[in-house]
C-alpha cells in the first residue's frame, strides 16, 4: 500500500496507542501486565502456544491446486496462499527500534479458523537490522526473537508465514543501492528460517520512484542471498511503481525481470493492486464493478506468456455493492487463468488501523461485515 495516507492517520493516534503491554505482549511470549491505568483483554492465545524459535518439524508441502467453483466464479484454480496481511510489526516506524506490543502488535488466530492459511508479516528493516550496523550487520536479538515467535505460531497452525521488510527499498532514509549488502541481509535472515519449509520470502515491500532495473537488481540480489543461505522456501519479487499489476508491463518491471535468476526455480512475482481511482488504496469508491479484473489483465497475460507464476500481495476496496463486485471481478479472474496466479492477500489486518475502511481485524473493523464472507471466503 501507498502507506502516507495511512501512516499519516496512525501517527494521530500514535499518543494513545503506545500505551500498552509491552515485549510482544500481543503477538508472543512476554508480559501480559496490563500497564496501569489501563483496561485490558485477551484477543488470541499466541502467548501460550509460541516457542520463540524457528519450527524444525517436517511440515507439509504447499496444497496442491485444484479447479472447481468459486461460488459464482466457474472452472477456476483454486489458490495455493490466500489470507491477509498481518500489518503490525512495520507500525510506529518513527520510533526505532521500538518494542512490540507497545509500539507494533498483530493477531493471528481469526482467520486460521475462517480456513485462510497465508499472512504477510511486515517489518521495518531498520528495527532488525539498525543503522548502526548497517544493512549487513548482526541482527538484533530481540527483535528477530519476536519475528520467530509470530512465526512459528502460525506455521505451527498449518500457516504460511510470509515476512517482508516494509521499506519501499529504502533504509535509513535512502534508497538502497548497495546490492551486496541486501545479499547478505537476506542471507543471514534466511539462514534464520530455511528449517521451516512453511515461511517465505518476501524480498522487499513496494519498491518506487526507482528504474524498474535497479528494482529487478535489487530483487536478484536478494533472491541470491537467500539461496546462498541454503533455504529452498518460495521467494517472492516486486517490482518498481508500487509493484502495481496495473502498470506491471507500462511500468518496465515486464521486460526488466524478464531475466530474473533462481537456481531453485522458486520464485514468484508479487504484485499488489487497489480499485479506487488512482490505485492507491485510499478511497472508499471503486471505478466500476469490473475494475479488478480489467487491472489484472496485462499482468496476468505478462505471467502466462513468460510462463511465471504471479500472487497479488495486497488487495484492498471499500465494503460496498460497487467494491465488493469489483473485487470478486478480481480475484475470480485470476482463479480462471490456470494457474497463473498462486494466491492473493487482503490488505490489512492488525488491531491499530481503528476505522480505516479496509480494515479486516475481528471482531467488528470495517471489512469484516461484507468484504470477508462476501468478496474474500468464496476463493479460499
Amino acid at each position: 500500500m501507498k502507506r502516507s495516507f495511512a501512516l499519516a492517520s496512525f501517527l494521530t493516534l500514535l499518543p494513545t496507542l503506545v500505551k500498552g503491554v509491552e515485549i510482544w505482549g500481543q503477538c508472543g511470549s512476554g508480559s501480559t501486565t496490563c500497564d496501569a491505568g489501563l483496561t485490558c483483554v485477551v484477543v488470541n492465545t499466541v502467548t501460550s502456544s509460541a516457542s520463540g524459535g524457528a519450527s524444525t518439524a517436517a511440515a507439509a508441502p504447499a496444497p496442491a491446486a485444484t479447479t472447481g467453483t468459486s461460488g459464482s466464479c466457474t472452472g477456476v484454480t483454486k489458490f495455493t496462499y490466500f489470507g491477509v496481511n498481518e500489518s503490525c510489526a512495520e507500525f510506529g516506524n518513527t520510533v526505532i527500534p521500538g518494542t512490540l506490543g507497545k509500539d507494533y502488535t498483530c493477531d493471528i488466530d481469526y482467520f486460521i479458523g475462517k480456513g485462510m492459511n497465508t499472512f504477510r508479516i511486515p517489518f521495518l528493516m531498520e528495527r532488525l537490522v539498525p543503522p548502526s550496523t548497517g544493512i549487513a550487520g548482526s541482527l538484533d536479538a530481540t527483535y528477530l526473537a519476536g519475528l520467530k515467535t509470530i512465526v512459528t505460531y502460525i506455521t505451527g497452525k498449518g500457516g504460511y508465514a510470509m515476512i517482508e521488510p516494509h521499506n519501499f527499498a529504502r533504509y535509513n532514509g535512502a534508497v538502497i543501492t548497495n546490492y551486496s549488502a541486501f545479499q547478505t541481509f537476506w542471507q543471514n535472515l534466511a539462514n534464520q528460517f530455511k528449517s521451516d519449509s512453511r515461511v517465505i520470502f518476501d524480498l522487499m515491500n513496494e519498491p518506487h520512484d526507482i528504474a524498474a532495473s535497479a528494482a529487478a537488481s535489487l530483487m536478484q540480489a536478494g533472491v541470491n542471498g537467500v539461496r546462498a543461505s541454503g533455504a529452498t522456501q518460495p521467494i517472492m519479487v516486486e517490482g518498481t511503481s508500487w509493484t502495481g499489476a496495473w502498470t506491471w508491463v507500462s511500468s518496465g518491471n515486464g521486460d526488466a525481470f524478464k531475466s530474473l535468476t533462481d537456481p531453485q526455480d522458486n520464485t514468484i512475482f508479487e504484485m499488489h493492486q487497489y480499485l479506487d481511482s488512482d490505485g492507491s488504496g485510499t478511497s472508499e469508491s471503486c471505478v466500476s464493478s469490473t475494475i479488478g479484473a480489467e487491472r489484472l489483465a496485462a499482468a496476468s497475460a505478462w505471467l502466462k506468456a513468460n510462463n511465471k507464476k504471479g500472487l497479488l500481495g495486497e488487495i484492498g476496496a471499500g465494503s460496498n455493492d460497487q467494491c465488493i463486485a469489483a473485487v470478486k471481478s478480481a480475484l475470480c479472474h485470476m482463479q480462471q487463468q490456470g494457474g497463473a496466479w498462486v494466491g492473493a492477500l487482503w490488505w490489512a489486518a492488525g488491531p491499530w488501523w481503528g476505522t480505516y475502511y479496509q480494515s479486516i481485524e475481528p471482531p467488528s473493523s470495517p471489512a469484516i461485515a461484507r468484504i470477508l464472507p462476501e468478496a474474500l471466503l468464496p476463493f479460499k
